[in-house]
């Protein structure tokens, strides 16, 4: 079953934030507003809350609706790999695999599992890439969280396919397109006569990524000053890299400015 997928922002907990929450629809939410979730499912649509809560509709500074983008999809997919209409905190399905909040990834990389569903026919998927602070999440996070064994399992068990290619079948043909780094594509366009900083910026990402996804010793998770204190760090490696001008064209804002991707009371209600 095809269905139009619509990708919305409000800004993250924190007043001012240059960060944006994002969620996903099956509704154009500037049409029809339902005022919660259980108004969506009697009107058979579907709302996923990315780890987040529900929001009639969105809007953040210089977009008064908060909509970013729409595209077609397949809503069975879509479904199989984040359960719709669920409390990402209080369903497991519905945290796709961003098992653990602000430690696999944040709402960017829940809401592109979501829009995985939407490539096909020679177009890649959407992502939330257009959402502010998206550039930092995708730097630490990846485009679809660090969990990529889970997340290719998952693929391979709601579609059948690999997460390297998106395939639609036409006329017994098989066309393949690859999803796209959005992190990768910017950094290229900005860095495109400066190969060599390229590279070393990527495999920076790489190392942070990989640090990023080590469990912490301990017998508790950490909290959300602590994630958003290291995410801060590794960062900043990029700012001491690149430089003022480049980091603020990659990465969207000026070196030291503070960022805080993980949401404490998200954080603190999935424990």
């Amino acid at each position: 079953m095809a269905a139009t997928f619509y990708s919305w922002v409000v800004p993250a907990y924190e007043t001012g934030s240059p960060v944006d929450h994002t969620w996903v629809t099956t509704y154009d939410n500037r049409l029809t507003p339902y005022p919660d979730d259980a108004a969506v499912i009697a009107a058979k649509r579907d709302y996923w809350f990315c780890w987040g809560s529900f929001h009639p509709s969105g809007g953040i500074p210089g977009n008064p609706t908060g909509f970013l983008d729409s595209q077609a999809g397949q809503l069975a997919l879509a479904r199989c790999l984040v359960t719709p209409n669920a409390d990402s905190a209080k369903v497991a399905g519905a945290r796709g695999t961003i098992f653990t909040y602000g430690i696999d990834g944040v709402c960017h990389q829940l809401a592109n599992q979501v829009l995985y569903a939407t490539g096909g026919g020679g177009q890649p998927p959407l992502t939330v890439k257009k959402a502010r602070g998206y550039a930092v999440s995708s730097f630490l996070y990846g485009v679809y969280g660090l969990q990529h064994a889970a997340w290719k399992s998952k693929l391979h068990g709601c579609a059948g396919i690999s997460p390297l290619a998106v395939i639609q079948r036409q006329g017994g043909n098989v066309a393949m397109t690859e999803p796209v780094d959005d992190f990768e594509a910017h950094a290229r366009g900005v860095l495109a006569g400066e190969p060599e900083l390229l590279g070393r910026l990527l495999a920076l990402r790489s190392e942070v990524q990989s640090f990023a996804a080590q469990t912490l010793p301990g017998f508790a998770p950490p909290d959300a000053d602590t994630l958003n204190a290291r995410n801060q760090h590794l960062l900043d490696q990029a700012a001491i890299l690149l430089g003022p001008d480049r980091f603020t064209q990659i990465f969207g804002m000026a070196p030291g400015d503070k960022i805080n991707l993980v949401d404490p009371a998200i954080a603190a209600g999935q424990h």
